[in-house]
């Protein structure tokens, strides 16, 4: 680590009055980073307001790579000075690399060539601001050095042929730029709040200071501070986030115009949880974050911004460029369909989401914009989702015009944005300030994108759309915001800075000091010489320890905090870092925040009811030819629980469905009724499938098993396809004549009713149902029976709360005189029925009620039909009634497929109740 040498020392306080001067001080001030920049100009403006002046020259205070930027621009500009080199943008630094990576000899072993390459672009700039690339040859390289040896040499080669420079060297050639009097050099040149200088750093201002720069150092004036530190220990880091937001509140309450900051060390892991707790302690009205309403701003920054492919806007964008080319997930599908940001979002939300609902019904895990198209045809979405159906055309014919041929970027970026055009993106609600600057973002990293011509030739729309999202990935960004007095920062961008309270939060000993973090392309002996920070143990020690005593005197009121567990289900015993261990632990009294749920239940009278009943169903005004849609499926949910009953049933809930690959369970169920189905409507009686020959059989399940398959494929064209539906059409020929030939033990019957669409009455209830069998025996007796492709129980049938209720409600309600109700088992391997039948004889192996192991239950099948019909009559009367208790017939296993989870609440329902057992206790 490098000081800022023998510059003399400047205060300042004298730096901000050359700075009032103007321009005529000729005096430039340069900061190790842009918070600090801006944090510093924010303070000379804060210090010219004090003095009662109402206009002034803007300071010249910027961060040192922006210095150089312009040190070399005004030279590249100027024209006076020797030819120099064209300035790489990073996205075309990536490109090169990846280049130099992929003709190396290791290039072809590696499987991720662009993350090596970011590895090699940081390996290099270490080494080029450390000035390690002469000591190379000094150290034994091993096989990743050596490979990094070859790539750099093989890209500063390319870069040198193409008149081309990095920003890693940019520093190298300004320095030697400092000799030609184009070169527009500062008067005077500050460097302020500089930790740490590399070799790279220290040449250039030596340079400066040869022609005629003066260069000063100026110490922060937070140096000069005598800060009352404590530590606090919190009990994990979601208690230890939370503390310091009501911490923060609480100090901003008291001193409107204080400056607070909160750093830490770990930013990007726990982002997200600051911002999320943060903001509910400072605004806990949650009705900001809700579209369509105004958002107030709150008093914190984030400094950490997100990756720009982040943001919902330009997550948005990429799914329309990825929807205009091959085929993507319905899942990211569905995501377009309900963005804000496509043109008619607003005017068609509700129709778009029912139009979603539909889709998952019909479509794959993978789409294409022709067959999503096709799919809102079907549905009729044209005519209630107009814009949209008017958008996504136009982008089908422009991606046939546009997509299919080798561009330029510059050409790639202007089909982009004639695609996302034509997809009326960003949509027509009027963009917030976030989301206006997020788009601004947007624009520059698609101009980026522009340059690469001059790195790469032509590239396909795949590949063009590939690296932009990688660009859009890599850019970090964050909307701007006005002064707001909290700061949230990272170790780095708090260097330097003053404030009045300061919280510096993560330090436990398995946090700070940070973990050594070397390059894995450079010696590991060449890093720890050059001391590089967090090259070694030693020097990342040598640095916390520097930021340590920095916090100790950088604010009036200093909170150093830990926490005593980790995160989750990681129960170790945490201890307070070593560098802070010796501070007196505090105990902070903290104002107790109400939450938004807080303020909801405070604002109002509690009033507890018992909600469990919904209007009955007006049977004489729906009258009796008007049937409740779901058919005996109303029974069985009300029997498993009544509110699961009405809320599917009467309020129209439906889970969403998740799109799958190739056939579910139900699907191919289905399949296996439909085969069945067409079989008995050519077969009819026992009689003649004992009598048709196997070739006959053969062609006949082969026949039945296309139009099953065509019938499915109605609904789902892109399922059963070539070989799939091949050898769908063999298992179902297998499985059919494998069940047949189990019908065949049985004696002689007909098959009288087939998928038999009937209208039943049950209690006043009538409800539309569909029989798959009825068959008659020659003595007139008949039989119910049910396709089943698992494994059923006859005991799903009985009891109160039957779990299976079709049978018997089929026999009491449509078939009174059926002597026996069967589940067919439709399985291979194991094809049999299940059955309760009042006579011996009616099927193969199934004993008679009373003497199965039912008959201590029922003594007759007569008892057994009154029990079904008494049931099944108060169940349908129940629903009738409005009944709708939150009450599962068997918690949890009844409720574990059930999608109304978070509707009835029942699993908070049952927590309260084991928790109010327990106090009882």
């Amino acid at each position: 680590m490098f000081p800022i040498l023998n510059f003399p020392q400047a205060p300042l306080s004298n730096i901000f009055a050359d700075l009032a001067v103007g321009l005529k001080a000729g005096l430039t001030v340069i900061t190790p980073n842009r918070r600090l920049a801006i944090a510093l100009k924010r303070e000379f403006d804060e210090c010219q307001a004090a003095r009662g002046i109402a206009a002034w020259h803007a300071a010249d205070i910027l961060p040192f790579s922006t210095f150089i930027e312009r040190l070399y621009e005004e030279a590249f500009y100027s024209g006076q000075a020797p030819e120099l080199p064209v300035l790489l943008t990073p996205a075309q630094e990536q490109i090169l690399w990846e280049d130099a990576i992929r003709r190396s000899d290791t290039g072809g072993d590696l499987l991720a060539i662009g993350a090596a390459a970011r590895l090699a672009r940081e390996a290099w700039q270490l080494a080029n601001a450390w000035q390690l690339v002469p000591l190379l040859k000094n150290f034994s390289l091993n096989e990743d050095c050596k490979a990094f040896q070859d790539w750099s040499q093989c890209y500063e080669k390319t870069t040198r042929r193409a008149q081309q420079i990095d920003r890693t060297r940019l520093c190298d050639l300004v320095s030697e730029l400092c000799e030609y009097a184009v070169v527009s050099k500062p008067k005077r040149l500050a460097c302020y709040g500089f930790d740490i200088v590399t070799p790279q750093q220290a040449a250039l201002l030596i340079k400066l200071e040869k022609a005629g720069c003066e260069v000063m150092r100026v110490k922060p004036q937070l140096q000069l501070r005598s800060g009352n530190a404590g530590r606090v220990v919190c009990d994990n880091s979601d208690d230890e986030i939370r503390r310091a937001a009501v911490w923060a509140r609480a100090r901003i309450e008291a001193d409107g115009t204080a400056r607070i900051g909160v750093v830490v060390p770990e930013f990007s892991k726990y982002r997200s949880a600051i911002t999320r707790i943060f903001s509910s302690v400072m605004e806990p009205d949650v009705q900001q974050s809700l579209p369509g309403t105004a958002r107030r701003m709150l008093p914190f920054n984030v400094s950490l911004g997100m990756a720009l492919s982040a943001y919902p806007l330009v997550s948005a964008a990429f799914l329309i460029l990825d929807l205009s080319g091959r085929e993507m997930e319905f899942a990211h599908v569905s995501l377009l369909l309900r963005s804000p940001f496509l043109d008619g979002a607003e005017s068609e939300m509700v129709a778009r989401a029912q139009l979603d609902a539909q889709l998952r019904k019909r479509a794959e895990p993978m789409i294409t914009l022709e067959r999503l198209l096709l799919l809102i045809e079907r549905d009729e979405g044209e005519a209630n989702c107009p814009i949209l159906v008017q958008r996504l055309a136009a982008l089908a014919e422009f991606r046939k015009a546009a997509l299919s041929r080798l561009q330029t970027p510059s050409a790639w970026a202007r089909v982009v944005s004639e695609a996302l055009r034509i997809a009326g993106f960003p949509g027509e609600r009027v963009l917030d300030s976030s989301e206006y600057q997020i788009l601004e973002k947007w624009h520059e990293v698609l101009a980026d994108f522009a340059t690469l011509g001059s790195v790469v030739s032509r590239m396909g729309y795949s590949d063009g759309v590939s690296r932009l999202r990688r660009m859009a990935a890599e850019t970090q960004f964050q909307p701007r915001t006005p002064d707001v007095p909290i700061q949230i920062l990272g170790v780095l961008e708090a260097a330097g800075m003053g404030f009045d309270y300061l919280w510096v939060m993560g330090l436990s000993n398995d946090i700070w000091p940070l973990q050594p973090s070397p390059s894995p392309f450079l010696p590991i002996e060449l890093q720890r010489a050059a001391s590089l920070p967090r090259g070694s143990a030693v020097a990342s020690m040598e640095l916390a320890q520097r930021f340590t005593d920095a916090w100790l005197s950088s604010a009036d009121e200093i909170i150093l905090s830990h926490s005593r567990h980790g995160d989750d289900h990681d129960t170790r015993e945490l201890a307070p870092s070593p560098m802070i261990a010796n501070i007196a632990v505090r105990e902070l009294v903290l104002p107790v925040y109400a939450s938004h749920r807080d303020l909801i239940h405070n604002a109002g009278r509690l009033e507890r009811i018992t909600d469990d009943k919904a209007p009955a169903i007006d049977l004489a005004l729906t009258g009796m030819n008007s049937d409740v849609s779901g058919g005996t499926a109303v029974i069985r949910d009300h029997a498993a629980c009544p509110f699961r009953a009405l809320a599917m049933h009467r309020f129209g809930a439906e889970s969403m469905r998740t799109p799958h690959t190739g056939l579910d369970a139900m699907e191919r169920g289905t399949l296996v009724h439909h085969v069945l189905a067409q079989v008995w409507n050519e077969l009819k009686t026992k009689s003649r499938l004992d009598t048709i020959s196997d070739d006959s059989l053969e062609s006949l399940l082969m026949h039945a098993a296309d139009k099953a398959i065509a019938r499915v494929q109605r609904e789902r064209p892109d399922t059963l396809l070539g070989r799939f539906a091949e050898i769908e059409r063999r298992r179902l020929v297998r499985l059919a004549r494998a069940w047949l030939d189990e019908e065949k033990a049985r004696g002689g019957y007909t098959v009288i009713a087939i998928e038999d669409k009937r209208s039943i009455d049950i209690g006043g209830l009538r409800l539309s149902t569909c029989l798959d069998r009825v068959d008659e025996f020659g003595d007139g007796r008949r039989i119910i029976i049910d396709y089943k492709t698992r494994a059923p129980s006859v005991n799903a049938m009985l009891g109160a709360r039957p779990e299976e209720p079709q049978l018997p409600l089929y026999l009491v309600a449509a078939e009174p005189a059926a002597v026996a109700v069967a589940f067919a088992q439709v399985k291979m391997g194991d094809t049999r029925f299940a059955a309760l039948v009042r006579d011996s004889d009616v099927l193969p192996g199934v004993k008679m009620l009373p003497e199965s192991r039912l008959g201590n239950r029922y003594r007759s099948w007569e008892e057994l039909v009154g029990a079904w019909r008494t049931d099944l009559t108060r169940i349908a009367i129940s629903f009738s009634s409005g009944d709708a208790q939150v009450d599962p017939r068997e918690f949890p296993h009844t409720c574990r497929n059930c999608d109304l989870r978070s509707i009835c609440r029942i699993d908070e329902r049952m927590e309260t109740l084991f928790t109010g057992q327990e106090d009882e206790e």
